[in-house]
C-alpha cells in the first residue's frame, strides 16, 4: 500500500503566487522522509476553465439557457464569444509573462472584447496613465478576466470567484446547514473541473492521505467539496484538514456532518499534529495519543490532545518546498490601482517567515489568545538566509514576501546584515509596527538589503482609541516612522481602521484629517481602511464589557465561531463613513484633492476635524537629538573609497588638502578632512562593511579606534562636516 502523503490548497487563494501553507508542510516532511506530493487546485482550475477550450464548454454551457433572461452585460458578453474564445490562450500567456509583445496589441484598444468591467476605465484613466505599457496591458488583460468571471457567477456558478469560492457560505457560518446543503446538491460548473483535476492528482500521487490547507473561509467549501469526492471514490484514503480557517473559526467545533467529508481537522501549527496522525495511521500511536486534532467518535465531535510531545522548534521546521506547483504558470494580473494591494497580486513571491508569533502581542483587537500569534518564535539571520538561498535555487525567483505578523526591528536588522554579507541581490517586504527603532539608518539598511515595502496598523488615527487598542504607537511615532522608511526609498503601507468601539464621529474625521496630512506630507503611499470586526479570540471579544460593547449575537452553534456581531455603546453609525472614507482615501494614495475639505468625501454632515492643519508637518520638524548607546552597531554601506592629497594655496603658502572619494553606483562624491582623520578611516571604512569574515564593530570600538590612531578630539569629530558628509555617504548606527 502506498505510503505518499499528497498536499492540497483547495480554490481559491491567489493567481499571481501559490499560498504557501503546503510548500510548509512539505519542507517539513521533508526533514523526516516522507514521500510527498502537493497541488494548488486553485490554479489548475482556473487555467482549465480560462482556456479556449475551456471558454468553449463555458459558452456552450451558457448556450443552453434563455438569452433574454441574461443581463445586458452577460448578453454581449456571450455574443461576442467567438471574440473572446480567440483571445483567451494569448491574453493567459501573457499574463504568465510569455508573450510580452502582446502589450501593445492590448493597449491599442481594439484587441479585447469589453464588457463592464471597462467601463471603469474612464475613471481611472488618471489614475494608471502613468503606467508603462506592460502594466497597463497586465490590468486591461485582468479586466478581461473580471469580465468573464463575471459571466461564469452570473449563468453558471454563482459561488465562482478568482481569490474566493463560495466565500460567504464559509464565513462566520455558525450553522453548517448551507454547506451541507450545497455539498448534497451535486457538483456546480466550477466543481466538476475541481474534482477531474483532484482525481489527476490522486491518481499521480497514489496516496493513503490526504491533507487539505484551508486558509480562508473561500477555500472551505472547494475542501469540503474535494472530502465528499475522495470519500465517494477513494474511501481508503484518509483525509485531514488544518489552516487558518479550522484554526480561527472551528475551535469549537461539534457538528459531526463535517465528518462526512474528513477524517481529522487539526489545529494550529501543523507540524506536530500532523506527525503523530503519521504515527497514528502507521499503528505507532493510539487515538487518545493525537495532538490538537478533531475526530469523529461513536458518533460525537470529540476534540483530542493527549500527546505529551512539545511542537516542533520554528528552528527545525526545514525549509518550504514548492516543487510540483507550476511556479511558471501563474497570473501576474494588475487589479486596482492600491500599491500595496499591486505587490500582493503582480508577480510570484517566495513566502517566508522571520518569526513565529508576534512579539508584541498586546493589540486588543487580534486574536493574541491563539497559538500562531501568542506563541513568539524568532529563528537566526543565518537560518532565514539559508532559507532565502534553498528558495532562489529552487524557484530562480529572488522576490521574498515575509509572512509575520509584525517582523521584529532587531531581527530584521541582523537579517539585512546577513544578507549584505552573502552578496545577496533580493527584492523582500513585510509587515511592522511602526515601532521608534526603525530609526533612519536602520530603514537605509534594510533598504540596501532589498527592502521595497512595508506595511503597518496605523490603525485609528486617535492616540485615545490607540491606547485603548494598546497598540503601543502614537500618531506622532507613526508619522516619523513613516518619514524615515520614505525616505530611505521604501514604501509605506498603512491598516487603517474605522468603528472601534466607542470611536465617534468626531474622531472618525480627525483620523481622516491624520490621513490626508500623512498623504500630503509624502510618508505615506499607500492604505486601505476596514471596518472593524469583533472576534472571539481577542480580548475585546473575550471580555467585550471592559470596552464597554453589548455583544449581540452571533448565538453559538455546532460550526463555526469566531466574528461576533456587536452594539457600540454610544450608538455611532460606523458603516455610513466607509465609502467616504475609501473614496478619499483612493484620490489621496494618487496625490490628489489632498486640499478638499473633508465634506466634500460624504454626502452627509460630517463635523469639522479638530487637528491642527500643520500637526504632522510640525511632528515631522521637531527636533531628536541622536543618541547612540555603546552597544549600537557602525556598518558602512557606502561605495568604494580612494584617499587622495592635494595641494591650494593659503595666505601665500602652499598646503596640502586631504580627501576621501567615495565611487556610487551613480555618482561620485568627495570629503575633505584632517590627515589623520582620513588615514584612520582609510584603514576602520574596510573593517564596517557588512562581510562574510567580518564581525560588526560597536559604536564604543569605532570610538576607541578614533582615540587610539586618530588623536583627535572625538565630540567635536561628531560634530564636525566630516561625521556628517560620511553619515551621508552611508555610514550607518543601527
Amino acid at each position: 500500500m502506498s505510503k505518499s502523503i499528497l498536499l492540497l490548497t483547495p480554490p481559491f487563494t491567489q493567481l499571481n503566487t501559490p499560498y504557501p501553507a503546503t510548500a510548509y508542510i512539505k519542507g517539513y516532511l521533508n526533514t523526516m522522509g516522507k514521500s510527498t506530493f502537493q497541488s494548488d487546485l486553485g490554479i489548475r482550475v482556473i487555467l482549465r476553465i480560462f482556456s479556449k477550450e475551456g471558454l468553449q464548454e463555458v459558452f456552450e454551457a451558457i448556450g443552453q439557457k434563455d438569452i433574454q433572461s441574461f443581463s445586458p452585460n452577460s448578453r454581449r458578453i456571450y455574443k461576442l464569444r467567438e471574440e473572446y474564445i480567440q483571445t483567451i490562450s494569448p491574453i493567459i500567456h501573457f499574463l504568465q509573462f510569455e508573450n510580452p509583445t502582446l502589450a501593445y496589441n492590448i493597449c491599442d484598444g481594439g484587441f479585447l472584447p469589453q464588457a463592464s468591467r471597462f467601463e471603469l476605465l474612464d475613471d481611472l484613466e488618471w489614475a494608471f496613465g502613468t503606467m508603462g505599457i506592460q502594466d497597463r496591458a497586465r490590468h486591461l488583460a485582468t479586466l478581461y478576466l473580471e469580465d468573464l468571471g463575471d459571466l461564469i457567477q452570473e449563468l453558471l456558478d454563482p459561488y465562482f470567484g478568482f481569490s474566493r469560492y463560495a466565500e460567504r457560505l464559509g464565513r462566520s457560518a455558525v450553522s453548517f446547514d448551507p454547506l451541507h446543503e450545497a455539498l448534497e446538491s451535486g457538483l456546480s460548473f466550477t466543481d466538476r473541473y475541481l474534482v477531474e483535476e483532484l482525481e489527476k492528482e490522486i491518481q499521480a500521487a497514489e496516496p493513503f492521505l490526504i491533507c487539505l490547507s484551508v486558509p480562508f473561509p473561500g477555500n472551505l467549501y472547494g475542501a469540503l467539496r474535494c472530502g465528499a469526492y475522495i470519500k465517494e471514490n477513494y474511501p481508503h484514503i484518509k483525509v485531514a484538514m488544518g489552516g487558518g480557517y479550522p484554526n480561527t473559526e472551528l475551535r469549537s467545533l461539534k457538528d459531526p456532518r463535517v465528518f462526512r467529508y474528513l477524517d481529522f481537522i487539526t489545529l494550529d501549527d501543523g507540524e506536530k499534529p500532523l506527525t503523530c496522525l503519521l504515527e497514528f495511521l502507521d499503528g505507532e500511536r493510539v487515538l487518545e495519543q493525537l495532538k490538537r486534532t478533531f475526530v469523529l467518535k461513536e458518533a460525537q465531535v470529540v476534540y483530542i490532545n493527549g500527546a505529551k510531545e512539545s511542537d516542533i522548534s520554528f528552528s527545525k521546521i526545514g525549509t518550504p518546498d514548492y516543487s510540483g506547483l507550476p511556479l511558471k504558470k501563474y497570473l501576474s494580473v494588475i487589479e486596482i490601482a492600491n500599491p500595496m494591494h499591486r505587490l500582493w497580486s503582480d508577480g510570484r513571491w517566495n513566502k517566508l517567515t522571520m518569526a513565529h508569533g508576534c512579539y508584541w502581542k498586546k493589540c486588543t483587537f487580534c486574536d493574541i489568545t491563539l497559538d500562531y500569534i501568542k506563541n513568539y518564535e524568532p529563528i537566526s539571520a543565518a537560518i532565514i538566509c539559508n532559507r532565502i538561498e534553498e528558495l532562489i535555487a529552487q524557484t530562480g525567483e529572488t522576490g521574498f514576501h515575509f509572512v509575520d505578523e509584525a517582523a521584529p526591528p532587531a531581527l530584521m536588522r541582523e537579517l539585512a546584515i546577513e544578507i549584505l554579507k552573502r552578496k545577496l541581490k533580493i527584492s523582500w517586504w513585510t509587515n511592522i509596527r511602526f515601532e521608534e527603532r526603525f530609526t533612519f539608518d536602520l530603514c537605509r539598511l534594510l533598504k540596501a538589503s532589498g527592502c521595497i515595502a512595508v506595511s503597518g496598523g496605523l490603525e485609528v488615527a486617535s492616540d485615545r482609541l490607540l491606547e485603548l487598542m494598546q497598540k503601543g504607537v502614537t500618531v506622532a511615532q507613526v508619522a516619523r516612522v513613516a518619514r524615515n522608511f520614505t525616505d530611505s526609498g521604501i514604501m509605506v503601507h498603512a491598516y487603517l481602521m474605522y468603528g472601534f468601539p466607542t470611536q465617534t464621529a468626531q474622531e472618525t474625521i480627525d483620523s481622516l484629517e491624520m490621513v490626508r496630512q500623512l498623504f500630503a506630507n509624502e510618508v505615506l503611499q499607500s492604505g486601505f481602511w476596514h471596518l472593524f470586526a469583533m472576534t472571539a479570540h481577542a480580548p475585546i471579544g473575550q471580555d467585550p464589557k471592559v470596552y464597554q460593547v453589548v455583544k449581540t449575537g452571533p448565538e453559538p452553534g455546532l460550526f463555526a465561531d469566531n466574528d461576533l456581531s456587536h452594539e457600540d455603546p454610544l450608538g455611532t453609525d460606523h458603516e455610513h463613513f466607509g465609502a467616504g472614507l475609501k473614496k478619499a482615501l483612493f484620490n489621496y494614495m494618487h496625490g490628489i484633492c489632498l486640499d478638499f475639505p473633508l465634506q466634500e468625501w460624504f454626502d452627509f454632515r460630517v463635523p469639522k476635524t479638530t487637528v491642527p492643519p500643520n500637526f504632522i508637518n510640525k511632528v515631522l520638524h521637531e527636533e531628536h537629538p541622536e543618541i547612540y548607546k555603546p552597544s549600537t552597531k557602525v556598518i558602512w554601506i557606502g561605495g568604494d573609497v580612494e584617499y587622495k592629497t592635494y595641494t591650494y594655496r593659503k595666505k601665500g603658502k602652499e598646503k596640502v588638502g586631504h580627501q576621501l572619494y567615495f565611487e556610487h553606483k551613480n555618482a561620485s562624491t568627495k570629503v575633505k578632512l584632517e590627515a589623520t582623520h582620513a588615514s584612520w578611516l582609510m584603514g576602520v571604512l574596510l573593517h564596517l562593511r557588512p562581510l562574510a569574515e567580518a564581525k560588526s564593530m560597536t559604536f564604543q570600538e569605532f570610538e576607541e579606534s578614533f582615540n587610539h590612531i586618530s588623536g583627535g578630539n572625538w565630540n567635536d569629530f561628531l560634530e564636525s562636516a566630516t561625521w556628517n558628509a560620511l553619515r551621508d555617504e552611508g555610514l550607518l548606527l543601527v
